[in-house]
């Protein structure tokens, strides 16, 4: 079967767990005998097509005012709204889309993320009519910034400016011929707002095996006997609920609770984060390798205020073996639960988040004698499970 994917980033250009995912399933699909193609974006000025681990990948330029992703400085708000309208109905991109299917012609295109490219270039798949599959990540067609995550709080009702910038996408919603979500919680969100009317849905979460360097069972570096470390992996930025978190240990009773934040984000919010919280018991990090992070810390915390769809943390954080404090926000409950040790709390409550951690600071011992969850308990992550239920979905011939 050729599968030709569309994903907005793809290694080496990697912000969040999408591309990952994107890259994981395609060269999956390559080992099993697929010819797979990508497209995705880059910030170069030129065109690039390249061979990257028996996979033809399509390079494009961002046919837009700015690249967008990893910035280290937001652009203003008047230049980030001129993006986002150009980004509604991007008839560039949808283009460039076309002469690649032309060239290319798949037998069926999966779509990843689409910010950048639109959701124009469905319109190109179902004119030349090829069976379209499209993963939701996050909450794109809910809203451009794709979070549904404002002024500090998730969005009960859909800001005006959603709105008006997303009035199109329930309708080109029913275009793909399937739809599976990375979460329960994500489809959820969709379904209740009458998206995907008569097209069939499914949950197929990410590919995530075990690290090909182990992540090890040794205890924290430091050892303490009557003590933990938590830890914090992700970007630092105000959605993550790295505050909550920071504002939470402040509040641990036990001089030997510690806390290390593996991870980078906006560099004058990680300054003032630094300079408020300038707490002996806070370690930065900064941006730290997984197998490094997870050994080195008893208690992984996930403090996400926004409704995060399915959190890569999650999953590496139970193939490392760790305990688990999270937030009960969005897709992070649906997988968590197959820790053996987990507690969690409701978002932004730094109140509560801290007397879990006094809680868990009570008892060392057992949070530390997590263990790796059972294999058929993680088998919903398994390669040959994921690609096995993509691949169904690639090849029904149901017509619509």
């Amino acid at each position: 079967m050729k599968i030709l994917l569309i994903s907005t980033l793809y290694p080496p250009h990697v912000v969040g767990g999408a591309e990952k995912a994107a890259a994981l399933l395609a060269d999956a699909l390559v080992q099993r005998g697929h010819e797979v193609v990508m497209v995705s974006l880059h910030p170069g000025s030129n065109e690039i097509v390249e061979d990257r681990n028996g996979v033809r990948v399509y390079r494009l330029t961002v046919d837009n005012f700015y690249w967008p992703f990893g910035l280290k400085q937001k652009p203003n708000a008047v230049w980030r709204l001129a993006w986002h309208f150009r980004d509604m109905w991007n008839r560039k991109a949808a283009r460039r889309i076309g002469r690649i299917l032309d060239i290319e012609s798949p037998d069926v295109v999966h779509t990843h993320n689409v910010c950048g490219f639109s959701l124009a270039v469905w319109r190109e798949v179902k004119r030349r009519k090829v069976r379209l599959v499209h993963t939701l990540h996050d909450y794109y067609l809910l809203c451009p910034r794709t979070t549904l995550f404002r002024s500090g709080s998730d969005c009960k009702k859909r800001c005006l400016d959603c709105i008006v910038l997303t009035f199109h996408r329930r309708a080109l919603s029913r275009l793909p011929d399937s739809v599976v979500s990375v979460s329960q919680h994500t489809l959820d969100e969709h379904i209740r707002r009458h998206y995907f009317e008569e097209v069939p849905t499914t949950v197929i979460h990410n590919i995530h095996g075990p690290a090909k360097t182990p992540f090890g069972q040794m205890l924290n570096d430091e050892n303490v006997s009557d003590g933990l470390v938590f830890g914090f992996i992700g970007r630092v930025e105000e959605s993550k609920g790295v505050e909550t978190l920071l504002v939470a240990t402040g509040q641990l009773h036990h001089a030997n609770g510690k806390l290390r934040i593996a991870g980078t984000g906006l560099e004058g919010y990680v300054q003032k984060l630094k300079k408020k919280f300038a707490d002996p018991r806070i370690q930065w990090l900064g941006f730290t390798d997984a197998t490094k992070f997870y050994p080195s810390v008893d208690v992984v915390v996930i403090p996400s205020l926004w409704a995060e769809p399915l959190p890569y943390v999650c999953v590496e954080s139970l193939h490392a073996g760790r305990s688990l404090i999270c937030a009960s926000s969005g897709g992070i409950p649906e997988i968590t639960q197959l820790s053996e040790t987990v507690e969690y709390f409701p978002a932004g409550d730094a109140d509560a988040l801290a007397g879990k951690m006094n809680l868990a600071l009570m008892a060392p011992q057992r949070w530390r004698e997590c263990k790796i969850p059972d294999s058929s308990r993680l088998r919903v992550f398994r390669e040959d499970y994921v690609v096995e239920r993509y691949v169904r979905e690639y090849a029904s011939h149901v017509n619509r």
